[in-house]
């Protein structure tokens, strides 16, 4: 199911031009591809030096405060999420209250019930494949300026389960519009499932439904995704590479995902264990940070556009 941006077969044998008129005037308008898609430009931003940052693998920005990231550490840690600056500098170490930090695997940014946004924190790793249950804690955006920086902020605990049995996964995807919640679970054999909690509930567990599959090859495990703040493009990642996908206007997430994604071809391997991604609010550019002391944080921007012919 992946493909390249590049490449083209050879052309086939040329119609006659009355078949060729025909065809042109059945021809939907061609279809653009990400932004992404095309030639991306890698910058350092800066690095990550708060002592608390130890094993990044999650990654978010935040819609309504400019130049925040929200982060976290992998398993091991205690409940809390990091603010930091694109450039590195730690602006607030919020403890979350009423959670637990099991496998702490991504983070998003989407809508809170009473209006405002909300942190998404997704405790979905399993690498053991034993969890019955799965959970996303839904915390409201804390802010990080005017009186200085929330210490604590509460959780609203929403449990999932799989239909099919326990998975790992280190992918959360929030659909804004619809509120749903989608998870891409992480196999080495090359095929993730895609599946979603249209209504997730904080009485109770809910059943996932699994809504698709992707078959991205061997090796190529999914490790964190985004979508960007207009809901227009998808991004997921593995070790090496970030996949991306356009989504049509009333489209739903699972659905967008069963097209072929493009990859701007930048190697993320050369970055170290990378399980973190954030998209930017237009879907033009996105930020990585790797696990280990000090990370660095990389912006991947576009810069063109691509066209599919």
């Amino acid at each position: 199911m992946l493909a390249g941006c590049g490449g083209a077969a050879a052309p086939p044998r040329a119609p006659d031009a009355t078949a060729t008129a025909t065809a042109a005037a059945r021809r939907p308008p061609a279809a653009r591809l990400p932004a992404l898609c095309g030639a991306v430009r890698a910058t350092v931003t800066g690095h990550v030096a708060a002592q608390a940052a130890i094993e990044l693998s999650g990654l978010a920005l935040s819609r309504t405060q400019p130049g925040v990231l929200w982060t976290h550490n992998d398993s091991g840690d205690r409940a809390r999420v990091l603010a930091i600056t694109r450039a590195g500098r730690l602006l607030a170490d919020v403890a979350i209250t009423g959670a637990e930090a099991v496998d702490w695997e991504d983070i998003s940014v989407g809508p809170a019930p009473g209006g405002g946004d909300a942190l998404y924190i997704a405790d979905i790793g399993d690498n053991d494949a034993r969890r019955a249950e799965v959970v996303v804690y839904r915390v409201a955006e804390p802010r990080v300026g005017g009186g200085g920086p929330a210490a604590s902020a509460p959780a609203a605990r929403l449990a999932l389960r799989y239909p099919d049995g326990p998975h790992d996964a280190e992918a959360l995807l929030v659909d804004r519009p619809s509120r749903a919640l989608v998870i891409v679970t992480k196999s080495f054999g090359g095929e993730s499932g895609v599946y979603v909690a249209a209504h997730a509930s904080t009485t109770g567990t809910t059943l996932l439904r699994r809504r698709g599959r992707l078959s991205l090859g061997a090796g190529a495990a999914v490790t964190a995704g985004d979508v960007s703040a207009d809901g227009r493009t998808i991004a997921l990642r593995t070790y090496d590479r970030a996949l991306v996908w356009t989504r049509r206007p009333g489209e739903s997430i699972a659905q967008a995902l069963r097209r072929r994604p493009c990859s701007p071809g930048n190697d993320l391997f050369v970055e170290g264990q990378g399980e973190a991604l954030a998209l930017s609010a237009h879907g033009r550019s996105f930020y990585t940070v790797p696990e280990g002391p000090r990370p660095a944080i990389r912006r991947y921007t576009a810069s063109g556009r691509v066209r599919v012919r």
